[in-house]
């Protein structure tokens, strides 16, 4: 018996799919920004210097990186709910993104950041700069230009991982899927088309952050395609 493909079921739902796909950006959105805060400021308490801070950055990084994505939105979605805290799906998948990419931005992050040579530091602070403009002028901004490739990275898979979030409920392009693929029973036709869509997610990203690095490091120049 021959396979006989029907796609027209499924871009007949192409408007659902369209907003899937636009939670899907909305989650990766915040989850970035605030990740990358995060992942600021952990890198700095890993640096700090005071002991207790940098075991508590410690342990906040080898917690998330140690366990499944899918349990810690679980814990998140019934920890909030067993305090009596009801929110949304979306909220909840932010807030579970947001913690999970900020402790792998905050390694990148740490790594940046460790890269600038001492003796860097050392003339900024023979020029007379306090240690907060030392941190944003000599530490910060060099350190985040030298593993912008790998922040970019991390982020268009936090992206992709964001499908996890399907299984509270949360409208991104994952859960659309499922709610398609149970009506039309066209299951393969409807996972090739998402697939496809997260390949173009990926490159629109991916894109997006050539775009900004461009805008935020005009010194460096970059060859080669912007994907």
């Amino acid at each position: 018996m021959g396979l006989v493909l029907d796609f027209s079921v499924v871009f007949e739902r192409w408007r659902a799919l369209l907003d899937g796909a636009t939670l899907t950006l909305q989650l990766a959105f915040i989850a970035v920004l605030c990740g990358a805060a995060i992942g600021v400021f952990g890198a700095i308490g890993r640096r700090s210097g005071n002991a207790l801070v940098e075991r508590l950055c410690g342990a906040y990084v080898e917690a998330i990186r140690n366990t499944p994505l899918l349990v810690q939105i679980f814990l998140v979605y019934f920890g909030l709910s067993s305090l009596g805290l009801k929110f949304s799906a979306f909220t909840v998948a932010a807030v579970a993104l947001t913690i999970n990419v900020g402790a792998y931005t905050t390694e990148i992050m740490r790594a940046g950041f460790d890269s600038i040579h001492k003796g860097q530091i050392e003339a900024a602070e023979g020029l007379g700069l306090s240690k907060a403009q030392i941190y944003w002028h000599v530490i910060i901004w060099p350190g985040i230009e030298r593993v912008y490739p790998a922040l970019t990275s991390q982020f268009v898979l936090l992206m992709l991982a964001s499908s996890v979030t399907s299984q509270i409920s949360a409208e991104e392009l994952t859960a659309v899927a499922n709610y398609i693929q149970s009506e039309t029973y066209r299951s393969f036709e409807t996972y090739i088309v998402v697939a496809l869509i997260y390949v173009a997610l990926s490159f629109i990203m991916r894109f997006g952050f050539w775009l900004l690095g461009l805008a935020l490091f005009p010194r460096r120049r970059r060859l080669g395609t912007p994907l």
